[in-house]
């Protein structure tokens, strides 16, 4: 279990992925849900990176001027890249067979941007995964499609539920892939609170 003293640590999210990665990692915190609409993923003035990182940030600082200035508040965002492009969670079903058909046939990163907000002190870093999956056959991608766990998912699908099946390599941080990348978080978390 990560020491944190006395120190709060608040989760901008809330995503239950994120949530189970640090209760998993023995990291107490607790939950706020930023008031921020993300913004759609196409062509962002950004590079992937640091799009994800300043998505990352916006999400800690709104969260950050509601708490008080001890808190340690930790915001994330994680994006699926292709070949430079950003692909964001799937608009309908539709569009997520169109994500599983390309990704399922092509190497992508998982990027996950991190900040960590605390009174006046900011870091910023983020995780870059990459993963391999087969080729998904059309039924495949329908039956996937029809579960329902692409939604609300970057890139349409859930490493830590039945889309493990269609991966065949993870090169990096698998809980990047989840949603958080724990062993980034410890760190940073370690550095923000020695400091303190």
């Amino acid at each position: 279990m990560l020491e944190t003293n006395t120190t709060s640590v608040v989760l901008a999210s809330s995503s239950p992925r994120r949530q189970a990665l640090l209760r998993e990692a023995g990291i107490p915190f607790r939950a706020m849900t930023p008031p921020l609409h993300e913004p759609p993923a196409t062509s962002p003035p950004l590079s992937p990176t640091g799009y994800a990182e300043a998505l990352s940030y916006f999400k800690a600082r709104t969260v950050a001027d509601r708490c008080p200035p001890d808190a340690c508040v930790l915001g994330a965002d994680t994006i699926v890249v292709l070949n430079g492009r950003i692909m964001g969670k799937a608009a309908d079903a539709d569009e997520a067979r169109q994500m599983l058909r390309t990704l399922s046939q092509n190497p992508h990163q998982v990027i996950t941007g991190v900040c960590l907000i605390r009174g006046r002190r900011r870091l910023i870093a983020s995780e870059a995964t990459t993963v391999r999956m087969r080729p998904m056959t059309e039924e495949e991608i329908d039956a996937y499609v029809a579960s329902g766990e692409w939604v609300d998912k970057a890139g349409a699908y859930a490493i830590q539920e039945t889309a493990d099946r269609y991966v065949v390599a993870v090169e990096g941080s698998f809980t990047n892939v989840v949603g958080l990348p724990i062993e980034l978080v410890r760190r940073m978390l370690v550095e923000m609170l020695s400091d303190a």
